[in-house]
């Protein structure tokens, strides 16, 4: 197989799965035929249409692990992804559905650790050291530096070399042993409800576990989901009455795991509105059959590399949440049940995902609140982000404990966080149409240089490197170089595609205004004032929905204007070492009190500068200072010369 230039702007690498429905292995068919077939009639088509013949393409199978590691993972649960075989890509039918590979197949399968993807189809572009690592793993058999990734910001609570007494969150093992055990009473419900009777028997704070019937009598709780059971020890009761009763429902379950000494970062329920069902007279016969569906569906879904299991998933809880009881507190359970997979969107921690991080939260479901899609958005959001090393928070624990010690409006710890409405009747939620990704149209050095570049690669990759490590980048040179030409085809080789959606060229003049590129007010239509938000405002929310897609600004001619006075308190926020919530800032014209902001790590900008013009004002060096400045030159080398000889 030919080796492929690697870094920045290199060609997209493929991870594919080969399984159908999850238990259906294709892989020794794949490797007979010299094919690989997507599986699905209605999925990841356009991803499939857009391998190109020569892209690299491995044969994968994600799964979990707690035994048989090459390291100490403490117990944890970690992600692991076979490399069943690589291969090259010799042939794109063009259905969406089949290539034909020259294949190498491994036996047995190499496993990679920790970076891992569950999706059939994965495009890695390399550039970065996760994904570097990864490609170099799988093309080049080069070993993982596994102490690397275990001691990474997103890893390194659970797996990292930090000294036991510094371990946080001890508690997400103990938590996650008593949802596996609660699985295996799905079936067994009588024994699991006279069971924790038993325990409110013995254990004071359990006074809550008496039902209402339709007949107007009242006795003990006759059925019970499992969010309620792992809620009967997360409640506003004191910690010595949730330790005892953590412990007495461990033994009930056979849990060997210890009960853990602290709960920080746990959200709890409200002591009146401990349940995630009604009372009998008020709930539907298939209530708590639906709650035990999305529990089991969830677990499933946190440990497979299934893609139906993310469907299954999805239905399950979308169908919860129409259920009556249930609200913002089956965000809380999931958390309780898989902390490491699944946030927690109680009151606190939405106000700080929307306040601190300014990630926008859907509310597309009943009564206003998140539907599967918009919870899996957050999720998937997060999960990204997690992976900055400048980012203010690593995991959903360490999320749910900064939002309780988030200090915004007044408060600073965990509310019982039950929606209020959760006890009400909750409207059938509007179906919502499935969104259908827009085809991907690699683009990388190779297309630069065939588009009719003069320069050479090694300068183009350096180019690029400068520009994803810096964020910042100026093109400058006389006229007639090719500075707005190579600025945008650079835009598209760092991103691995071309796609107009996420570039945006803008043009500085000496009118150019602060109010113009970052917000100002405008007038509205009914003539009084708007706020309204300027380019870079739009291209950086752009950025930050898309956490795991580049997003580049070009600014054409950018000494033409006033940068300083154009960018305002943006200059500081440019900076590679700034794009984080941690560095936010308030804006001169602000939405609400409290709002600040930050640049999007995932967000670039390229200029250009046209030295020839003397009348320009020169930049000032605070400006110089955040770029990384690349000088272009006419080129006559040979390139040039049989471009000519071609006209």
């Amino acid at each position: 197989m030919n080796s492929k230039p690697e870094g920045v702007g290199a060609r997209a690498c493929w991870f594919v799965g080969a399984s159908y429905g999850g238990t259906d292995d294709q892989t020794q068919r794949f490797l007979e035929e010299g094919i690989w077939e997507n599986g699905y009639q209605d999925k990841y088509l356009d991803a499939v249409r857009s391998i190109q013949p020569g892209d690299r393409i491995a044969i994968k199978s994600s799964y979990t692990r707690k035994h048989d590691l090459p390291f100490d993972n403490r117990g944890q649960t970690v992600s692991v992804m076979a490399i069943k075989a690589i291969g090259t890509v010799k042939e794109n039918l063009g259905d969406g559905r089949t290539l034909k590979v020259d294949w190498k197949p491994f036996d047995p399968p190499r496993e990679w650790y920790f970076y891992t993807n569950r999706s059939t189809v994965w495009r890695v572009l390399p550039g970065d050291w996760t994904t570097d690592a990864l490609i170099g793993f799988t093309f080049e058999e080069k070993p993982q530096d596994i102490n690397r990734f275990r001691n990474a910001p997103y890893w390194r609570e659970r797996f990292g070399d930090s000294a036991v007494d510094k371990h946080r969150f001890k508690w997400t093992r103990f938590y996650e042993a008593v949802a596996d055990k609660l699985l295996t009473f799905k079936d067994k419900r009588d024994e699991l409800i006279a069971g924790i009777h038993s325990i409110a028997s013995k254990v004071d704070g359990l006074s809550n576990l008496q039902d209402q019937f339709a007949d107007g009598t009242s006795g003990p709780l006759k059925d019970i989901c499992p969010f309620t059971a792992m809620g009967i020890f997360n409640r506003g009761i004191t910690d010595a009455n949730r330790k005892a009763i953590a412990s007495e429902l461990a033994n009930l379950l056979g849990v060997s795991e210890a009960v853990p000494d602290s709960f920080e970062g746990i959200p709890i329920l409200n002591n009146q509105r401990s349940w995630f069902f009604g009372f009998d007279h008020k709930r539907q016969t298939d209530d708590i059959d639906i709650l035990w569906e999305v529990f089991s569906q969830a677990i499933t879904f946190a440990e497979s590399d299934d893609a139906d299991a993310r469907s299954a998933f999805i239905a399950a809880y979308d169908n919860a949440t129409q259920r009556y009881g249930v609200g913002w507190n089956l965000t809380m359970g999931l958390y309780w049940i898989r902390p490491w997979n699944f946030p927690t969107l109680d009151s606190q921690s939405q106000r700080y995902i929307s306040k601190k991080l300014n990630i926008q939260i859907g509310f597309n479901g009943p009564k206003g609140r998140c539907n599967a899609s918009d919870y899996l958005a957050i999720l998937d959001t997060l999960e990204a982000r997690f992976q900055e090393d400048a980012y203010p928070v690593h995991s959903f624990p360490e999320l749910s404990l900064a939002a309780w010690l988030f200090k915004d409006s007044g408060t600073s710890a965990h509310p019982n966080a039950t929606d209020p409405d959760a006890q009400e009747d909750e409207a059938d939620a509007a179906p919502e149409a499935e969104v259908t990704a827009a085809p991907i149209d690699p683009y990388s050095v190779d297309d630069i240089l065939a588009d009719g570049c003069f320069i050479a690669r090694p300068k183009l990759e350096k180019i690029l490197e400068r520009l994803r490590t810096k964020k910042n980048l100026i093109l400058q040179g006389p006229p007639g170089t090719g500075k707005t030409w190579l600025a945008k085809r650079l835009a598209f080789a760092l991103m691995g595609q071309r796609d107009d959606s996420k570039v945006r060229a803008v043009q500085f003049h000496p009118n150019l205004s602060y109010e113009d590129f970052v917000r100002g007010w405008r007038p509205a239509g009914d003539g009084r004032l708007t706020l309204v938000d300027g380019p870079f405002v739009e291209m950086m929310k752009a950025a930050a929905k898309e956490p795991t897609a580049r997003h580049v600004i070009v600014i054409e001619e950018i000494n033409r204007g006033n940068p300083a006075q154009i960018f305002g308190e943006m200059l500081t926020l440019l900076e590679a070492d700034k794009r984080t919530p941690n560095e936010a800032l308030e804006l001169c014209y602000r939405r609400s009190d409290d709002e600040r902001v930050f640049i999007p790590d995932n967000l670039y900008v390229i200029g250009t500068m046209n030295i020839a013009d003397r009348s320009l004002a020169l930049v000032d060096l605070a400006l110089r200072r955040r770029f990384a400045f690349v000088d272009l030159e006419p080129e006559l080398g040979k390139p040039w010369r049989d471009w000519v000889q071609l006209q």
